[in-house]
């Protein structure tokens, strides 16, 4: 016996690619309802072998629906979830709107499994950041080994997490720049995103910092550990798909870089990839279409007593978003509802 899953907007990146896992990871499902909004009402999609079709979110009754995975922004979100959690169907969301709710678990199902139970507050399961994800995945196991005090992050963030207007935008400008009189000024981005990287992701707060960065040091300390300092700095590069980390951090006991990499070797979601020679390292062409979180360039930091430094890489349309809200699901079914 499965379950009967919705994927709210079904027709984006992110729904298609989570359609893709549902089959992928074969998901015990019953019955699949893909949902859009009118503007992509009749628009096909796959699922597996089979080709489905847009229902109409708006006149969509979720009542008999055990799960509903949300891939919409935070408007349509904060419309349709609380009638979708009203109606009995569990709501994974992908959106930030529910992330920072205290009664709203925020889950990396590799990091804080335990979680999962608090759904029943409000029906409701968040799924973080695509940064924040692959973060707390590498610095779950060490903080368990010699707890982190402080982290330093630089992000490398492809445009695919600005959507596919991004992406056409980078593909464009690129093309634009081989061909006089077709350059192709910004519309998404404030500044030229082709052959360039971009200092600034979502918009500026008072501190001087984006809410991207924001959003990194508040889901780092729900997820993991409030005592948790983070700095972060967020940069979008000109990458299609794939996100990438330099990771800086700090903790309370001493932690040597060979045991840092056995315990990272050993840690679910992660796959190391650390040899000190050219190519020994994941980029974010080669993480592409991977569940995995990879993790190279691991060494100590000598300017501090007890640091590290390594790189994160990973695929943000999946663990980013559409695995993670899967794994979820599977996480749901598997502990609490035990249906499949």
């Amino acid at each position: 016996m499965g379950y009967k899953i919705a994927v709210v907007g079904a027709t984006g990146n992110v729904g298609r690619e989570m359609l893709n896992i549902l089959a992928e990871r074969q998901f015990p499902v019953d019955e699949i309802a893909v949902l859009a909004s009118r503007r992509s009402l009749g628009t096909e999609v796959s699922f597996g072998d089979q080709t489905l079709t847009t229902k109409d979110l708006d006149k969509f009754d979720f009542a008999g629906w055990d799960m509903a995975l949300f891939a919409v922004g935070s408007e349509a979100t904060k419309t349709y979830a609380p009638k979708a959690a009203a109606a009995g169907c569990v709501v994974i969301d992908n959106s930030s709107l529910y992330r920072y709710d205290p009664k709203i678990p925020l889950i990396v199902p590799e990091v804080n499994p335990d979680a999962i139970h608090e759904y029943k507050n409000k029906n409701i399961i968040a799924n973080p950041n695509c940064s924040t994800a692959q973060m707390v995945v590498a610095l779950k196991p060490l903080h368990d080994r010699a707890k982190i005090k402080r982290v330093v992050v630089s992000t490398y963030q492809s445009v695919s997490g600005s959507g596919k207007d991004a992406i056409d935008e980078l593909w464009d400008q690129t093309k634009g720049m081989y061909v006089p009189g077709q350059e192709v000024a910004p519309k998404v981005y404030p500044k030229q995103i082709a052959f360039n990287v971009i200092p600034h992701i979502d918009v500026f707060l008072e501190d001087g910092s984006t809410k991207e960065e924001w959003k990194m040091v508040a889901e780092t300390k729900k997820i993991i550990d409030t005592s948790i300092k983070v700095t972060a700095t967020c940069v979008r590069v000109p990458v299609f798909v794939g996100h990438s980390e330099s990771i800086n951090i700090e903790f309370e006991d001493f932690l040597d870089e060979d045991e840092a990499r056995d315990i990272l070797r050993e840690a679910p979601g992660i796959l190391v990839v650390d040899k000190r020679e050219a190519g020994g390292y994941t980029t974010p062409v080669e993480c592409v279409g991977d569940y995995a979180t990879f993790i190279s360039r691991i060494r100590q930091d000598s300017t501090v007593e007890n640091g590290i430094n390594l790189w994160c890489v990973s695929d943000n349309l999946r663990k980013g978003a559409a695995l993670n809200a899967v794994q979820i699901a599977e996480l749901l079914g598997n502990k609490v509802l035990k249906k499949g």
